[in-house]
């Protein structure tokens, strides 16, 4: 009998923690408490354009950095992880005006950053910097340049704001559109074919075939000049071994539709397909 009364105690105590809810669950997906900082504010939340407009020259530079000393914050929903390796140690988030990138010494983000999670960044004693004119968020790197910052800078500059996802919507990319306005932001390209599709040539094979630069192999589309536009791909990513998609029975490139992330390198469009889903077939 004393067994089984020990045995209703503990139930009652586990049942009671278990249905308690506290203040950090607001700010964190499923209950979890390992992740973020939930005493940051709403306090001086400004725009991602607005942000821009207050460093213009450092976004505007091609390798250089300025250290954020004012109470300023940014809101946005997450648009690109490193879910399938192809972004790597990085994410992004957009709001209604604008998109950056948030660069992180941390892999496996996807797990608590998914597609569509809200955050507050606050960037009082971080970096901004534009690399090869790409806004960024991060450390100093080499000086100048912008980096990432370490794991433990990160979980205390950032907040989530609910455990609601709700994923942006792309925008229809169009290789004209404003650079400084839209680098970074979730797009589609639509009925567009690979240049070097063939039935054989894959997305990003580790070998000599082709030329990689920073591990990524860049591959052309027949719609756009390589100058303009390229699907950027890392040999990392789980579908690196993918064959470029092609019309095996019509023995010519398919055309799809690709929805990815819209960096910039310098003047060029670099689009970072997140998942294998993204890729979508044009029916005929």
């Amino acid at each position: 009998m004393k067994a089984l009364r020990y045995f209703t105690i503990a139930a009652a105590c586990l049942l009671s923690v278990a249905c308690q809810k506290t203040e950090w669950d607001v700010y964190t997906p499923n209950g979890a408490e390992l992740y973020g900082n939930s005493s940051i504010t709403d306090n001086g939340i400004v725009s991602i354009a607005e942000l821009k407009q207050m460093y213009p020259n450092v976004f505007a530079s091609t390798d250089q950095n300025a250290l954020v000393e004012q109470d300023v914050k940014i809101k946005g929903r997450v648009t690109g992880n490193d879910i399938r390796g192809n972004i790597y140690k990085q994410f992004m988030i957009q709001d209604e005006t604008g998109a950056i990138i948030i660069a992180v010494n941390e892999s496996g983000m996807a797990g608590y950053l998914a597609e569509g999670q809200e955050i507050v960044m606050d960037l009082k004693g971080l970096y901004v910097g534009g690399y090869r004119k790409q806004p960024e968020v991060g450390a100093p790197y080499n000086g100048t340049s912008i980096g990432r910052m370490s794991r433990d800078v990160f979980q205390k500059h950032f907040k989530f704001t609910g455990s609601e996802l709700k994923p942006v919507e792309p925008i229809e990319f169009d290789v004209n559109m404003d650079m400084d306005d839209n680098c970074a932001k979730l797009v589609t390209l639509k009925n567009v074919t690979f240049m070097d599709a063939n039935g054989k040539n894959t997305f990003a094979p580790g070998d000599s075939s082709v030329t990689i630069q920073g591990g990524c192999v860049n591959r052309a589309l027949r719609e756009y000049s390589s100058g303009k536009v390229v699907v950027r791909t890392s040999t990392y990513a789980k579908f690196a071994a993918n064959k470029l998609p092609y019309d095996d029975v019509n023995k010519k490139p398919r055309a799809v539709n690709i929805t990815g992330i819209a960096t910039r390198y310098n003047s060029t469009w670099q689009i970072l397909i997140r998942k294998e889903e993204d890729i979508v077939e044009v029916e005929n």
